[in-house]
């Protein structure tokens, strides 16, 4: 069953063409990797998923109906750059958003509106191995530490789909390894649809269910700046075929 519905998508700034005639349907509970050279539309096409963004033409379905050009509780995001607030600690960074939906003025709940946020933000710490340091500043937390915490902060409202930008890139082998084994972990745990954009083809393949490769088809020496990138490659996988397709992918490159 299709989520998330891309039809006939461009994306344009001014007269240069970042994405054309994207047509892409992402099953629910898919791991999508998204994979291309720089300047191929990959987080462009995340934005669009997340609603950051809305296409020149064509349009975004969420469940069927029109996807609106604005982030919604049921999508949740990742950056490479860990997006945690260095002023609070583990605990209030992912209390925050649960803070702000149910309190969207003042920005803080209270009694036992409080109590609930205080409880999911603490269950979720666990889950992404972070309980023991719930009352650390962000800014105490090593790189591989503070992209745990921004992933539970992108979890804790219980989104459908996670989305991923190159979330892993600044981190090293080791600290890389683990957060594929904790992201794959809450993917099939919360039964989240997942689209993670990555320049690493290895993690690519290790990862998703499904690689996209975006690229563009044809090129005007003349006019480069008019055509867009769009999905060149759609390549389902299964753990039989991940290792013989990226090894097709490597040797291509």
């Amino acid at each position: 069953m299709s989520l998330l519905s891309f039809r006939n998508v461009w994306v344009e700034y001014g007269d240069k063409v970042v994405l054309e005639r994207v047509n892409i349907d992402i099953n629910a509970g898919s791991f999508v990797s998204i994979i291309g050279p720089s300047g191929a539309g990959k987080s462009t096409f995340l934005r669009l998923a997340l609603g950051q963004e809305a296409p020149s033409q064509g349009q975004v379905f969420l469940d069927g109906k029109p996807l609106r050009p604005e982030p919604g509780p049921d999508r949740g995001i990742v950056f490479q750059r860990y997006s945690v607030f260095p002023h609070l600690n583990v605990r209030e960074n992912v209390i925050f958003g649960l803070d702000c939906a149910s309190s969207p003025i003042l920005g803080r709940s209270f009694g036992a509106a409080r109590r609930r946020a205080v409880e999911q933000a603490e269950e979720m710490l666990i889950a992404v191995g972070l309980g023991h340091v719930m009352n650390e500043y962000a800014t105490a937390l090593s790189g591989g530490m503070q992209q745990r915490l921004a992933i539970a902060q992108a979890l804790v409202k219980n989104p459908r789909v996670l989305l991923l930008d190159e979330p892993f890139g600044a981190l090293d082998p080791g600290i890389r390894a683990d957060m594929h084994e904790l992201v794959t972990g809450l993917w099939q745990q919360h039964q989240l649809t997942i689209m993670m954009v990555t320049h690493d083809l290895k993690e690519a393949f290790k990862l998703g269910t499904r690689v996209l490769s975006f690229d563009k088809r044809r090129v005007d020496p003349h006019a480069p700046h008019r055509y867009g990138a769009t999905a060149v490659y759609d390549m389902e996988l299964t753990r039989k075929n991940q290792a013989a397709e990226a090894a097709r992918m490597m040797a291509a490159i």
